[in-house]
C-alpha cells in the first residue's frame, strides 16, 4: 500500500515505547515516507525547531512535555501543519482536548497499521488540496469578518480568534464554491476523504461552529445557509 504521491514528505513521529516507535518508523519509511523520532517532549520541540515537516503524529503521555501542550506550541508556530494524535487515552474528554489543543485527528492504541497509514495519507492529501487552491485568496473579507487562511487567524467583528485547520478547510471549500449548494456527500469527499454514503454529523457540528464565529446571528445564518435535503451554500453577498 505504498504512497507515490507523498513520497518523501517528512514525518515527526514522537512516541516513548521504544517498541511501538522502532516499528512505526519501520513501517513509514516502507511507505516512502522520511521519519524522524523523538521519544520524549523536549527533544520533539527541539526536531520542531530544527527542520520542517510535513506531518506529526504525536502521543500524549510523554516525559517532560506532554502532548497537549507540544499540539499547543506547535499550533501557534505552525498553524496549518496536520498532526495526528495517537495515544492509549480514550475517553471523550480527552480526545476533545486532543482536538480543541490543535490535533487534526485523533487515533486509540491499539490499531491497525492500516488504518493509521490511510489516515496519514488523507492527511497529506488535504493538506496539499489547501495549499494549492487557487479559488481563494490568502485573506478573505466577508460581513465584519476576515480570515487569514495561512495564520488561521480571523477577525470576527471585534473579536480575534485562531480556527483550527479542519475549520478552515470546510470554510475553504464552501467560499471556494460560493453561490454553489455544496452536498455533504461532496464535503466528506473532498475535505475528510471519507465515503460520502457514511453516515455522521460531523459536517453538521462543524457547520455550527463556523456559524458560531461568523455569524451576527447563528440561529438565523446569513453567509453559511442550510439548503433542506441538499446541504450547504455560502452566500458571497
Amino acid at each position: 500500500m505504498r504512497s507515490e504521491t507523498y513520497r518523501g514528505s517528512r514525518i515527526l513521529l514522537i512516541e516513548d515505547e521504544e517498541s511501538l516507535a522502532i516499528g512505526l518508523e519501520y513501517n513509514l519509511t516502507e511507505e516512502g515516507y522520511i521519519t524522524i523520532r523523538a521519544a520524549d517532549g523536549k527533544q520533539a520541540l527541539a526536531e520542531f525547531a530544527r527542520q520542517s515537516f510535513d506531518l506529526v503524529i504525536l502521543d500524549i503521555m510523554l516525559p517532560f512535555i506532554d502532548g497537549f501542550e507540544i499540539a499547543r506550541r506547535m499550533r501557534q508556530i505552525a498553524p496549518q501543519l496536520p498532526i495526528l494524535m495517537l495515544t492509549a487515552r480514550k475517553t471523550p474528554k480527552d480526545r476533545i482536548e486532543g482536538l480543541q489543543t490543535g490535533a487534526d485527528d485523533y487515533l486509540t492504541k491499539p490499531f491497525h497499521i492500516e488504518e493509521l497509514l490511510l489516515r496519514i495519507k488523507g492527511m497529506l492529501r488535504r493538506k496539499a488540496w489547501y495549499g494549492e487552491s487557487p479559488e481563494v485568496t490568502r485573506i478573505y473579507t466577508f460581513g465584519d469578518n476576515e480570515v487569514n487562511f495561512d495564520s488561521l487567524v480571523c477577525q470576527c467583528g471585534k473579536k480575534t480568534i485562531r480556527i483550527t485547520p479542519h475549520e478552515a478547510m470546510v470554510l475553504r471549500y464552501l467560499i471556494a464554491h460560493r453561490d454553489k449548494v455544496v452536498m455533504r456527500k461532496e464535503l466528506l469527499e473532498k475535505v475528510w476523504q471519507m465515503s460520502g454514503e457514511m453516515e455522521t454529523r460531523t459536517i453538521d457540528n462543524f457547520i455550527m461552529r463556523l456559524r458560531k464565529y461568523f455569524e451576527p446571528d447563528p440561529a438565523h445564518p446569513v453567509f453559511i445557509v442550510s439548503v433542506r435535503g441538499a446541504g450547504y451554500l455560502f452566500k458571497s453577498g
